[in-house]
């Protein structure tokens, strides 16, 4: 398996097909690049380079127990990168992915970024403060930890079946399929890098992180996502960009790149050739 052995030895596991204009996409948690693959294919088929890793705890990656946090993830990013010498790069991340993103570029600089999409993604911040008063109460996230602890594969079938992919919702068509797929990634993965990123995706604050970007980024939100409610996410990401421009779906759910992969795909490639 190709892989790459980060400077505090960590193997970050990688997919890196075809040849073009790379494409970087980053996953959402606790899953792993095989989240990507109808985008894979898809944009292969168009003449892009299309490279996924699995974040460190995730995945084929390697399951050490810390370094879990937003650093840790853009620094493996860029390792990525790097290795792979790539130029002129589009970052695409999901959820936490798009967190991962975000926190690379400005960290990292634009130097190999020509542009981002962030899908479903954490930013700005998540958790409930005195600045960020439309957040979520912190007591929601140190829930799902204590679900986690208590039983990870009763609590990953909850969350792939009900609220991830809408399948709660009336009228809503579950895929088992799509359910499975998701649990299975999960578990691959290790429950102490799950149970960490938690925080990671939740407490992390973007907001520096979003005003430093330049590059054009598209902001890609479904209006009714359950895991990183709209109002609170997409918008305020997309005014804090200097160069963002959002796009709202109308009753997508957070897992909409699975869900609708043929509008956002098209959507995706439309911003990938402007």
């Amino acid at each position: 398996m190709p892989t790459i052995t980060t400077k505090d030895g960590v193997e970050i596991f990688f997919k890196d097909w075809g040849s073009g204009q790379p494409i970087v996409f980053s996953h959402g948690w606790p899953l792993s690049a095989d989240d990507w693959d109808t985008q894979m294919i898809f944009f292969a088929n168009h003449g892009y380079r299309v490279i996924a890793h699995d974040r460190r705890g995730h995945g084929r990656s390697s399951q050490v127990s810390d370094g879990h946090d937003m650093d840790h993830y853009a620094d493996d990013l860029a390792a990525v990168t790097a290795h792979l010498d790539l130029k002129n790069a589009i970052h695409v991340g999901h959820s936490t992915g798009g967190g991962e993103v975000v926190h690379y570029i400005a960290r990292h600089g634009e130097s190999r970024v020509a542009k981002a999409a962030i899908l479903s993604a954490v930013p700005p911040l998540m958790v409930q403060t005195a600045a960020n008063p439309g957040g979520l109460p912190k007591s929601v996230f140190d829930d799902l930890q204590k679900q986690l602890a208590a039983s990870r594969t009763g609590f990953y079938r909850d969350v792939a079946s009900g609220p991830f992919y809408g399948y709660n919702r009336p009228g809503a068509k579950p895929s088992e399929a799509v359910i499975q797929n998701w649990w299975r990634q999960g578990m691959m993965g290790g429950a102490k890098a799950h149970y960490d990123g938690i925080v990671a995706f939740s407490q992390t604050d973007f907001t520096e992180d979003l005003k430093k970007i330049s590059v054009p980024v598209l902001v890609m939100h479904g209006d009714d996502d359950q895991i990183v409610p709209y109002a609170d996410s997409g918008p305020l990401s997309a005014k804090l960009l200097k160069s963002g421009t959002l796009k709202t779906y109308k009753g997508f759910p957070h897992g909409m790149p699975t869900t609708h992969a043929e509008t956002i795909n098209a959507d995706l490639l439309a911003f990938f050739k402007a």
